[in-house]
Parts: C-alpha cells; structure tokens; sequence
C-alpha cells in the first residue's frame, strides 16, 4: 500500500505521450508533466537557496512571496482510504524567474524540503 501513490503516478504518466514533456533546449507552453504532475513542487532545496516548479507561465515574478506546504499521508481514514494533509511550513520569494517552468527561491521563514509545494500568497 506504501507505494501506491508512485504506482498511481508511474501509471498516469504512461498515458502521457513524450511530446507533452519538454525535451532539452525546447521552449514551449507548459506540458501536462509541469501542468499536473510539478506545478508548484520545490525541485530543489540547498539550505535556503531553492527552486521551484512555478515559471512565467505560471505569472512567477521576482519578489513575489508563496506559501509553503507539506504533504503528509496518513495510512488510512477511519474506515477508508488514506487520507492526505497539507500543512503550512513556511514561506519563500522568488528571486529570478529561470524560464516559463521554473524559478529561483529562497526561504524567507519556515524550513522548506525538496518536493514541498508553494503556491502565491493570496491577499
């Protein structure tokens, strides 16, 4: 049951066909590999030097500051399937935009962890 969710996404992504993930020196709307799958993942955390999955596609713009959460799974429900939690962690801001799937981060409160996700602070 441990590895269902990579199960499920191994699954999904088979059904992808390899035109709708970008291929190295492309530059193109965003696939459903960023669309679904990465939109908004945390790629890479080095102390507090970040990047994430959010690019100028997704409106990203130096300065803006996003919401950090952590995902966590809990086995089962009570008498169901499992059940997932997303739990606020911190907060970052972007501080360049790479290009339209990605952009440069850094922590600004909170501890943030690769695969974490952001998402734009709302008003």
């Amino acid at each position: 049951m441990k590895f269902l969710p990579a199960i499920l996404t191994a699954a999904a992504l088979a059904l992808v066909p390899a035109s709708g993930f970008a291929q190295p020196g492309e530059s193109h709307s965003p696939s459903i590999g960023h669309s679904v799958f990465m939109r908004g993942t945390v790629v890479r955390a080095v102390g507090n030097d970040l990047v994430v999955c959010t690019g100028s596609a997704d409106g990203a713009e130096a300065g803006q500051e996003l919401t950090v959460y952590r995902v966590s799974e809990h086995p089962h429900g009570p008498k169901g399937p499992p059940i997932f939690q997303r739990t606020q962690v911190g907060t970052v801001r972007i501080h360049g935009v790479i290009d339209e799937h990605f952009a440069n981060a850094s922590v600004v409160s909170g501890t943030v962890m690769r695969h974490d996700i952001v998402e734009l602070q709302r008003p």
